[in-house]
């Protein structure tokens, strides 16, 4: 499962306007958060800090309307710690920042 690299970008414009500087500080926000989250569940402290920050992400997903994402993270929600997940969860945010 792939995320169309531009599906952030397009919703940001249909929100707030292709040239606004605040699609701009949206998407960084986003992919901050997202970082954030992520980074997080590479070393969780227990498998419901895991299901906490996938949750989370998965939400932050949600409300950028990056429904691929929101699937992915609450897949892994409703599994264990692992690695693979973790990937998958990564590639899926690196294609929302190109």
């Amino acid at each position: 499962m792939t995320i169309d690299p531009g599906t952030l970008d397009r919703l940001l414009a249909d929100a707030v306007g292709p040239d606004s500087a605040v699609a701009a500080d949206l998407r960084a926000l986003f992919l901050a958060s997202a970082t954030q989250h992520l980074a997080a569940m590479s070393q969780p402290s227990s498998p419901a800090a895991w299901r906490e920050k996938a949750l989370r992400l998965q939400g932050l997903a949600a409300s950028f309307g990056l429904i691929e994402l929101a699937d992915q993270a609450a897949e892994a929600a409703a599994s264990a710690p692992d690695a693979a997940m973790l990937d998958q969860l990564a590639c899926s945010l690196a294609d929302c920042r190109r």
